[in-house]
């Protein structure tokens, strides 16, 4: 452990919002990850900027998390500093601007949360985001979606720390925003808080339709494992999960890691995996599929530290 780098970073941030050789496990859905050198839990932009400053300077690796999904830690965690923003549901505002109801979201804020609060508080259309695992902020970074509705169709604009630890506020249409995509994934920047635009609607309207949702992915996706939400993008042509279940592979497993029987798309950790079992099923997924279909699948979830 680096204690000249840890005496400087408790000049800029409190030593109760750092957490050393913490385990990633307790902060990612598929419950799986080593410790990382440094866990950094910032009340504000402003620290956070702090931070990643100190850590550019004294050439320290870092990597900012939200809620966790759409990630998978390896075994030996990560050697640097993990930064996670805040989740509090404070960080979450609403107001009207006509027949538009507007919201600002902090980017540790639980999509989840954020979709239900959204419908309470009259917005339409944004039912499909209430079954997303994941945080307001990661859901900007890869465009996330579900069901026919898609991050983008609501977005206004994001507020990010740019290289430089400056805070500077983006357009959607900046973005390029596409299926699982956004400019973000090219740039160092980090999205801390977005902001949205919803028509309104009636409010019992969209919380029963955010609740048939949730009742329609209990029933066709392995929720009751952890996981870290669709595996793979979907190829052009085709659907991941058809294709794997066509192979055969349905219920495949290393270790403690399978294929999920109820949804091919997902990879689960059906028992204890390790992050190298998680690896060694999604590779021998690809492997088959490339062969019997000529189609490559690309993973959706972020890898994070060293693999194999």
């Amino acid at each position: 452990m680096n204690q000249d780098f840890y005496r400087k970073l408790v000049t800029i941030i409190s030593e109760e919002k750092i957490k050393q050789n913490e385990l990633l496990a307790c902060h990612t859905t598929f419950r799986i990850g080593g410790p990382a050198d440094y866990f950094v839990l910032p009340e504000n932009p402003q620290e956070a900027a702090a931070v990643l400053k100190l850590c550019r300077k004294e050439q320290m690796p870092y990597s900012i998390i939200g809620y966790g999904s759409n990630l998978l830690v390896s075994d030996a965690g990560y050697r640097g500093l993990i930064l996670k923003f805040p989740c509090q549901k404070a960080l979450v505002q609403f107001w009207q601007e006509n027949d538009r109801l507007c919201a600002r979201a902090g980017a540790g804020v639980p999509l989840m949360v954020f979709a239900r609060d959204a419908a309470k508080a009259g917005a339409t259309g944004f039912e499909f985001a209430a079954g997303i695992p994941g945080s307001v902020g990661g859901a900007v970074y890869m465009n996330a979606g579900a069901y026919g509705g898609e991050i983008k169709d609501y977005l206004v604009a994001v507020s990010v720390l740019d290289e430089e630890g400056n805070c500077q506020r983006i357009a959607a249409d900046e973005l390029e925003l596409g299926y699982r995509h956004s400019v973000l994934q090219q740039k160092p920047w980090y999205v801390y808080e977005a902001e949205f635009t919803f028509p309104m609607g009636e409010t019992e309207a969209a919380l029963q339709k955010i609740d048939e949702l949730m009742r329609m992915r209990r029933e066709k996706q392995p929720l009751e494992y952890p996981s870290a939400g669709s595996t793979f993008k979907r190829p052009e042509g085709y659907f991941a999960g058809k294709l794997i279940m066509d192979a055969g592979l349905a219920g495949f497993r290393i270790g403690g890691a399978a294929v999920s029987a109820k949804h091919c798309g997902f990879v689960i950790n059906e028992e204890n995996a390790s992050a190298d079992d998680i690896m060694a099923v999604v590779k021998h997924v690809q492997k088959t599929v490339k062969e019997r279909y000529s189609v490559d699948l690309e993973l959706e979830v972020r890898l994070l530290g060293d693999f194999s």
